[in-house]
């Protein structure tokens, strides 16, 4: 596929709508890369404008989620802040056949090789310089999750752990009245002054993605409160699978029975 029909893609998802066509990989081919304050891309019209529609309305109940336990998520009662729900699509026998087949499209996409090498390319100099090898050759796992951050989370400034590789977000507002809420990426963790933060909006059918790097890829996210409501979005992290991969696979097969991980 041509930058150019890829662009057009891009810049057109209506018309990505009416031939029933929704190709990710194509999406964040055409991204640009942008190096500061660290390697990253912002995108846009993610999701054709009708598909993204059925998207929201078609959104799984609360029951289908489970908390996630990590320190800036936890209220002071000892709940978490952070709902989640795996996207393997062996889980999704789970809800209504509506929401079934279209998070079904969305799971395949999530978990395909041809994302996967669509990030390894827009990330190839960040990943080669971090592994050592062919970004191609690095092996890496993806795990897809829908995200329901009630009010009251926040996560501080951190670079990611080093079991990943890659970080991605999709935002799912249904307006831009939570256009605050997005994800600020830092240039230092430093509280001296000199941090220079820049905020990827939370705007519907965007996000962005970068390759995570030790003591660069410094990122936080900002309170949320009563009056901003849920902020919904999808979290695709490929994680290092190199000497993980039995482990990665057993807690794939556990959180099928339900036995999800803490964090």
């Amino acid at each position: 596929m041509s930058q150019q029909m890829a662009e057009s893609m891009v810049g057109a998802p209506a018309a990505m709508a009416a031939r029933q066509e929704w190709d990710l990989a194509a999406v964040i081919d055409a991204a640009p890369l942008r190096e500061a304050p660290f390697d990253h891309i912002r995108l846009d019209n993610i999701f054709p404008a009708d598909f993204y529609r059925e998207l929201l309305a078609n959104q799984p109940a609360a029951n289908q989620y489970h908390p996630l336990f990590h320190r800036d998520a936890m209220t002071a009662e000892g709940s978490s802040t952070r709902m989640r729900m795996y996207l393997y699509p062996e889980l999704l026998w789970r809800l209504p056949r509506a929401q079934r087949q279209i998070w079904g499209k969305v799971a395949a996409a999530l978990m395909s090789k041809e994302l996967e090498l669509a990030f390894k390319r827009k990330f190839r100099s960040a990943l080669e310089d971090r592994f050592q090898m062919a970004a191609e050759d690095i092996p890496l796992y993806p795990i897809p999750i829908l995200v329901r951050d009630l009010p009251g989370y926040h996560i501080r400034v951190h670079s990611d752990a080093l079991s990943k590789a890659i970080t991605v977000q999709f935002y799912m507002p249904s307006d831009n009245s939570q256009a605050h809420l997005g994800t600020v990426f830092h240039t230092t963790r430093a509280q001296d002054g000199t941090d220079q933060p820049t905020a990827m909006q939370f705007l519907p059918a965007s996000g962005y993605a970068f390759a995570v790097r030790k003591k660069e890829s410094w990122h936080s996210a900002p309170k949320t409160t009563e009056a901003d409501g849920e902020r919904c979005s999808i979290m695709l992290t490929y994680y290092v699978d190199k000497g993980h991969a039995a482990k990665r696979r057993l807690q794939r097969l556990g959180i099928f029975f339900g036995k999800y991980p803490k964090i």
